[in-house]
């Protein structure tokens, strides 16, 4: 898909990879829509051409705002990037259940919403492109992130039925799986933190922006999947060939006191 003067519409837009996005659309020509809790921080990215809508997209009647707004501003939704998400550290026996809704809620539920609230303009308009940003916990799960690899899972099993079911309508659907990007994502987990291993190997993080332009260019060639960086896909493949010693290593990853606890 041509992305020059389409109307991309990003959740989660203030920061880290929904912020790198917009900066990356830009500069492909493309008119933006932002959503996100800060008002400051949306501003602070859109700058004065951007339509910012801030709120929770948890709460009932945010996802509609933001996209009767984007259309009353500009008469389309082209591209959908549902990057709003959240973490949980704690282990999945002893996880609270209220803030395991809460990151099902944001990874999952809102994504949905948002999707069925624009697939029928797109469908009107005879063409779109919906992007899940999900994770590399989305094809092999992570122990420190059993509940997130869990809605990431989800996220990537609704990608893939999309695709089937609007393939006819020119609605094209991209899954992206990012690996270690730095941004402040464990900071804002809704409880835990990493294991001390897992801290270590983030100084092979790539960057946001990185992220963002491979997710642009995914776009813009009708990707399937996105995996940023591509290395993960050696991580895939190994847990495919030899799951008993990819799960042996990430066992040792996650042992930890606070994990163990």
């Amino acid at each position: 898909m041509q992305v020059e003067s389409k109307v991309v519409l990003i959740t989660g837009a203030s920061e880290g990879i929904g912020a790198a996005c917009a900066s990356a659309f830009r500069r492909r020509g493309a008119r933006l829509s932002l959503t996100a809790r800060s008002l400051e921080k949306l501003e602070q990215v859109g700058g004065a051409d951007a339509l910012v809508t801030p709120g929770d997209l948890q709460a009932p009647e945010v996802p509609k705002r933001v996209v009767e707004r984007t259309l009353e501003r500009f008469g389309a939704v082209d591209i959908l990037v549902n990057n709003a998400g959240a973490g949980l550290y704690t282990p999945a026996w002893r996880a609270p259940m209220p803030l395991t809704r809460q990151m099902f809620e944001l990874n999952f539920f809102a994504a949905l919403e948002m999707i069925q609230l624009v697939v029928p303009h797109m469908r009107r308009q005879g063409r779109g492109a919906i992007v899940n940003v999900g994770s590399i916990a989305g094809k092999i799960t992570l122990p420190w992130l059993t509940l997130y690899s869990a809605s990431k899972y989800a996220l990537g099993a609704l990608g893939d039925g999309l695709r089937m079911e609007l393939q006819r309508d020119g609605i094209q659907v991209t899954t992206v799986c990012p690996g270690h990007v730095a941004t402040g994502f464990s900071e804002h987990a809704l409880e835990g933190r990493p294991p001390d291993a897992v801290l270590r190997a983030r100084r092979f993080a790539i960057s946001a922006e990185r992220c963002a332009e491979a997710i642009a260019r995914g776009v813009e060639r009708g990707a399937r999947t996105v995996m940023a960086p591509p290395a993960g896909w050696i991580l895939v493949a190994l847990e495919r060939l030899i799951p008993w010693l990819v799960d042996a290593q990430m066992a040792r990853m996650c042992d930890s006191p606070e994990q163990a606890e």
